[in-house]
């Protein structure tokens, strides 16, 4: 596992300082990602299966990219890098999906606690998507309908972070 570093930030979004990812996910300290819900031009939702080799929640569905930001990176540049480090994909519009959200989610199991100011893009590409197989081990599509009724019946096929973001957002639902 990489223990790459974290910019760090206090409960109200200012900067606390830089630590390692292990310590950061262990203790639940606050830090920035960029979440990308990527559609087709049919309205589809491109999701990503996670590679079985990642410490947390291998092998589930998640949403289109989710990027930790390295210190210093805005939410868009972390965007634009997910964007070409998981999928492949360069230079495309994207639009800020709402203002940063507070998402704090724990896992015993993996002794998580992630404690993240997310910000979520949306944007929509129809050409070919090409997937870092270290990171994503399979890519789908799924209309949002279809996304709401999976979430409910196999909740634990996707990671709990997509869940959480797709239904605050309205995503799904029965909140579209």
């Amino acid at each position: 596992m990489q223990d790459e570093p974290f910019q760090t930030f206090d409960a109200s979004g200012n900067a606390a300082g830089i630590a390692p990812r292990s310590r950061v996910h262990r203790e639940g300290l606050w830090h920035c990602a960029a979440t990308v819900f990527l559609f087709r031009p049919d309205g589809r939702l491109v999701i990503q299966r996670r590679q079985g080799s990642k410490d947390v929640c291998p092998g589930a569905w998640d949403l289109s990219v989710a990027e930790h930001l390295t210190p210093g990176e805005t939410y868009e540049q972390g965007a634009h890098r997910g964007l070409f480090e998981e999928l492949g994909i360069e230079h495309i519009p994207l639009e800020r999906w709402g203002g940063v959200i507070r998402a704090q989610i724990e896992i015993a199991e993996y002794g998580l606690k992630d404690y993240e100011l997310q910000q979520p893009f949306r944007g929509v590409f129809g050409g070919v998507l090409r997937p870092n197989t270290d990171e994503v081990a399979d890519i789908d599509v799924i209309e949002l309908k279809a996304l709401g009724m999976a979430f409910a019946q196999r909740p634990a096929d996707f990671t709990p972070w997509f869940r959480e973001s797709a239904i605050q957002l309205g995503l799904c639902c029965g909140r579209e």
